[in-house]
């Protein structure tokens, strides 16, 4: 059933901007290790494959600003910072753990998806350049 009209309201601004910070890979990464106990930046960083030192911080702050990471650091010489998830943190990593698995139980599922449907339009593309050259 289709609704008549839809209606933007501040219960869907919340939701996308909270789909903005929480949707990204980079943070679905950091928050499924830091669930396994508190890491330092340089532990995350070779942990985590792909990410750089800039986008590890960025995300490490979005992180901290929404309330999901805490960052505590230690008056040592050189200093130490350690990352951990809040409350809040960890009540994410249920969903971000339970999107981890659905990915995993259904990898072979969705290649397999990928594959029939890029053989289809493999074929649907070389007869529109047949036709284009007629």
């Amino acid at each position: 059933m289709k609704p008549k009209h839809f209606q933007v309201t501040s219960a869907c601004t919340a939701v996308n901007h909270i789909l903005a910070r929480v949707g990204d890979k980079w943070t679905v990464l950091v928050i499924n290790y830091l669930g396994n106990g508190s890491m330092r930046f340089n532990e995350l960083k070779r942990t985590i494959n792909g990410i750089s030192q800039k986008m590890l911080t960025s995300t490490l702050r979005g992180l901290e600003r929404d309330g999901f990471v805490t960052r505590t650091v230690y008056p040592t010489i050189p200093p130490r910072v350690d990352y951990e998830l809040t409350e809040l943190g960890r009540e994410l990593l249920v969903p971000v753990r339970g999107l981890a698995d659905f990915a995993i139980q259904n990898e072979h599922r969705i290649a397999n998806a990928r594959a029939r449907f890029d053989s289809g339009h493999g074929v649907e593309i070389a007869a529109s350049f047949a036709e284009a050259a007629e």
